[in-house]
């Protein structure tokens, strides 16, 4: 698995061969220059995770859910997922938690979304 942000560093890690290619929140700093991931919103998110899923043509792509989005309601967290699969164009998604995660986790994988849990 590899981080990727945009088209470029989606291609060049799909052409490397990775399996997996993360759109982690993580580009709250490195691409938008904010001060932390809790700034980075959804839109934002789903426009990188577009410009990702253009450029990995063949790796499975994980889209982070940002703060904010999940965090409600297990039902909250299925509407964000789902957006990210329809409009993100991601496989996946990833969320942060533990235990205290396992019903909104359960939530989303009933829908036959994929959850990466961190």
């Amino acid at each position: 698995m590899l981080t990727a942000h945009d088209f470029p560093s989606a291609h060049v890690a799909d052409h490397a061969g990775m399996d997996m290619v993360l759109v982690g929140d993580s580009l709250a700093m490195v691409a938008l220059g904010m001060e932390d991931t809790s700034e980075v919103v959804m839109e934002e998110m789903l426009l990188h995770c577009r410009s990702v899923a253009r450029g990995a043509k063949s790796a499975f792509i994980v889209g982070d859910l940002p703060m904010g989005t999940y965090e409600i309601s297990p039902s909250q967290a299925l509407a964000s997922a789902i957006r990210m699969i329809k409009e993100g164009r991601v496989q996946a998604i990833k969320l942060e938690g533990g235990a205290e995660m396992a019903p909104t986790i359960s939530k989303i994988t009933t829908a036959g979304i994929p959850v990466l849990a961190h």
